[in-house]
């Protein structure tokens, strides 16, 4: 038996299983990074057929999910594919949109390997995606989460950069204190404080103290 007909034949042994789970369930063929399998709740939601999605193959990922996710999760799939675990899961969040004028909609989701070739290979993923409801607080948090993320990877040069004492005014900025309460608590003069301040926001290219602040928690500064 080829190994595709393999691979058909694991998908249809657990299909009835796949269409129960309560979230959607994808098999990718990874030699050609095709989708052989989607539960029909996932078609439904993308609006395609299978037959739409296997044709579509690598484009698959360009035409349904958020591109800035993929740098936080790629790495963890691929990691998983190198150590060809298949007792290993790796779980992630990401971004579905059925078509470029459609919302983004967030889904936890975890990958596996499903099937290895006859060399022991990885061969097949499984992944189950389960939606988010948008109006859950939990949503909110994961894009604050994330946007922290995209800060921290961009500014990691300037965080390195700041003195100690920078570091505790913008602890203090972040608290709003005002300058004359920031020189009290440091014993230093008023006008040291103003300067450091004016330096902060240069530094950080923070155009208010609302910046500074989310500079502040993406660095576990506050």
């Amino acid at each position: 038996m080829t190994l595709e007909n393999k691979a058909r034949l694991l998908i249809e042994q657990h299909k009835s299983t796949f269409e129960k789970m309560p979230g959607i369930v994808i098999i990718h063929q990874l030699r050609t990074s095709t989708v052989l399998y989607m539960s029909s709740r996932g078609l439904e939601i993308l609006g395609v057929t299978l037959k739409d999605l296997i044709e579509l193959g690598e484009r698959y990922h360009d035409e349904f999910f958020n591109p800035e996710d993929a740098i936080d999760y790629v790495p963890k799939v691929l990691g998983l594919l190198q150590r060809n675990n298949n007792e290993e899961t790796v779980t992630f969040f990401q971004q579905v949109r059925s078509n470029k004028d459609s919302p983004w909609g967030w889904y936890a989701s975890g990958t596996r390997i499903f099937m290895q070739d006859d060399e022991g290979n990885p061969y097949l993923t499984v992944t189950t995606a389960l939606p988010i409801d948008s109006k859950h607080f939990f949503t909110n948090k994961i894009e604050r989460l994330l946007e922290e993320n995209e800060l921290l990877k961009k500014n990691q040069s300037i965080f390195a950069s700041l003195t100690k004492r920078e570091k505790e005014i913008i602890l203090h900025m972040a608290k709003e204190r005002t300058s004359t309460e920031i020189a009290d608590i440091l014993s230093i003069s008023e006008d040291t404080v103003k300067t450091h301040r004016k330096n902060i926001k240069t530094k950080l290219g923070a155009k208010s103290l609302y910046d500074v602040i989310k500079f502040a928690q993406a660095f576990n500064i506050v």
